[in-house]
């Protein structure tokens, strides 16, 4: 299968902003605050690697959304770009469950939304694509 697939380009170049900001913003934004306030070194050095764990995430899906979706690696595999797009959509939840139960609005689930309908979209379309074979 060598057929490029615009929604998993798209969904890839989404998924590497995302991985940008993620680690610029975040970093600035979130983890030096973090890492300069009152909280023990321990706990501190925890989130800092869940942090920098979810940045590695972003970018190896980035590479697989982006490879898939120029027909090059994983195109043909099926279950692990959708296991992507499933993994984006459960990103969603934390943040929404935040934004209710702290009453506020946490954002980043609107980054992780698209990235993973765009990516079931272009699972249906590699589907399409093999019947029409």
């Amino acid at each position: 299968m060598n057929t490029k697939n615009p929604y998993l380009i798209i969904a890839g170049v989404l998924n590497l902003l995302t991985f940008i900001l993620h680690l610029i913003g975040g970093q600035l934004d979130l983890v030096n605050p973090m890492v300069d306030s009152s909280l023990s070194l321990e706990k501190s050095a925890q989130l800092v690697g869940a942090w920098n764990m979810v940045t590695i995430i972003l970018l190896a899906t980035s590479y697989v959304l982006l490879a898939a979706g120029f027909g090059k690696k994983y195109a043909g595999n099926m279950e692990m770009i959708k296991f992507v797009g499933y993994l984006n959509l459960s990103f969603c939840l934390p943040f929404i469950v935040a934004s209710f139960y702290y009453g506020l609005f946490v954002p980043q689930w609107i980054f992780f939304l698209p990235i993973g309908v765009l990516t079931l979209m272009g699972i249906n379309k590699m589907k399409n694509l093999k019947f029409a074979d």
